[in-house]
């Protein structure tokens, strides 16, 4: 199958990587036939909290990638936006529905740049067990693993 695409950005955090990160990146691989994976730098990361070195995540990244035969590079991102508002040659970016509408800044300022819009592929969070979505920041609390598996119950607090 031709892809859709010739060049696709993806970009995040993909600390602790899991089920979702691979979901999100499963799409942007089957999308484009060249893509541009984001990770943010420690210092723009570092926002979220306690979160792995980009260096570790980023070869946690590559490991991943190493099934992946077509053309994609790993960059550190150092704000939202990172080449998308630069490089004219992207023609889209895959986001979750989380991440939608810095894909949507990133389009305001391409046109504002006169820049041609990315077309904007956005795909589901991918859930775990109890039908809430996988995240880092759920894994890192040791409630669920990098599956979706569920590690411990959620006591409630009145009983």
């Amino acid at each position: 199958m031709d892809k859709k695409y010739r060049k696709v950005a993806v970009g995040g955090t993909f600390d602790k990587f899991h089920k979702g990160h691979g979901r999100l990146l499963e799409e942007a691989f089957r999308m484009g036939d060249e893509v541009i994976i984001g990770v943010t730098s420690d210092v723009f990361g570092g926002k979220k909290g306690d979160i792995d070195p980009c260096d570790t995540r980023m070869s946690n990244l590559r490991d991943f990638l190493s099934q992946y035969h077509q053309k994609f590079n790993v960059v550190r991102l150092d704000d939202t936006y990172g080449p998308t508002i630069q490089d004219t040659s992207f023609d889209a970016i895959v986001v979750s529905k989380e991440t939608e509408p810095a894909a949507h800044e990133i389009n305001k300022i391409r046109k504002k740049n006169k820049m041609s819009s990315l077309d904007i592929i956005v795909i589901d969070m991918v859930s775990a067990e109890d039908g809430v979505p996988i995240s880092s920041t759920r894994i890192r609390k040791g409630e669920i693993d990098r599956m979706g598996h569920i590690l411990k119950k959620i006591r409630n607090a009145f009983r």
